[in-house]
């Protein structure tokens, strides 16, 4: 039986709880289970995301060197093998088998390094990402989950955060952003997006230099995920020696090699900074949980949401 990092056993049960813990329990199983049924034997350490194991493996009939990816079952997790589906190794990794029932994946292996890890300033990590984003912009499939129909929980979600929480945002901030998930957030394409692009989710790899991971599976605007992408950027963006410059050069930068309008991606992204701001004070961040550093981050993010108004 494989070994279950330790960092996931306790993310996963401080995070869900019993069910966390019961399908700790029955990891080694499953992955045993497929490893069996898919004709693969283990080749090298085991690792893990925020939410599954990641084993690398080659298959004995083929030879070919893979990952069996087994995630924690949960909503946000159902439609990563469909976009999968959907690109068919144009920009992200090939999928070769699944197991829905397990949220179980056999994926083409890339390496370890991700473009986060990259030696290079923030204009290269956002052109990298722009012109990946845009390969992975396609028609999507029927099913997937459409961004528009989240846009009325998201006003909802923004008004009340804005009432509750103690925060610095002036109301125009908040209200730009209300009026994208209402004006934006209503009328988008039927393109499928990645939906949590990141500098962490893009690996490099043989294939091609880089290729997408850990796709949310969303149907809606490829500008959307610029916000995801710059707020990953925070940590760098906070040691600019003008920070409202150098985002909007990043914003144009994106804009461009992503193919995209570059006012829906200033907006969305400003968007995603308020989305960031109230969650940093209900939930802290993965690098931050509380503390000054965490005061240090949010009130950068205060910043960016606030400068990325027009």
């Amino acid at each position: 039986m494989i070994g279950i990092p330790e960092a996931l056993v306790r993310g996963t049960i401080d995070r869900e709880g019993d069910r966390g813990a019961a399908w700790i329990a029955e990891l080694p199983s499953i992955v045993e289970d497929l490893l069996d049924r898919w004709d693969c034997v283990p080749d090298g350490e085991v690792t893990h995301g925020g939410v599954g194991v990641i084993v690398p493996v080659r298959e004995r009939s083929a030879g070919g060197a893979s990952v069996l990816k087994v995630s924690f079952p949960h909503p946000g997790n159902v439609h990563e093998p469909d976009a999968f589906e959907a690109w068919a190794g144009r920009g992200a990794v090939l999928l070769r088998r699944r197991d829905d029932t397990r949220f179980a994946l056999l994926l083409e292996r890339a390496h370890m390094s991700t473009l986060a890890a990259l030696e290079s300033d923030d204009e290269t990590v956002v052109t990298i990402a722009g012109r990946l984003s845009h390969r992975l912009a396609v028609p999507a499939p029927a099913g997937l989950p459409r961004l528009r129909d989240r846009a009325e929980a998201w006003v909802t979600e923004l008004r009340r955060d804005a009432v509750e929480l103690a925060h610095a945002l002036p109301p125009r901030v908040v209200d730009a952003a209300v009026a994208t998930a209402r004006e934006l957030g209503r009328t988008q394409p039927d393109t499928l997006i990645h939906g949590d692009l990141h500098a962490r989710n893009i690996l490099r790899a043989d294939r091609e230099p880089w290729l997408a991971v850990d796709p949310k599976g969303y149907v809606g605007d490829p500008a959307y995920d610029a916000g995801t992408l710059l707020k990953s950027r925070a940590l760098t963006l906070m040691g600019a020696d003008n920070v409202a410059k150098t985002a909007h050069r990043l914003l144009d930068v994106f804009a461009e090699t992503a193919e995209l309008n570059r006012e829906r991606v200033r907006r969305w992204t400003q968007f995603h900074a308020v989305q960031a701001s109230f969650w940093a004070r209900r939930h802290g961040f993965r690098i931050a949980r509380d503390g000054p550093r965490l005061d240090r981050i949010t009130e950068f993010v205060d910043e960016l949401a606030e400068l990325l108004v027009a």
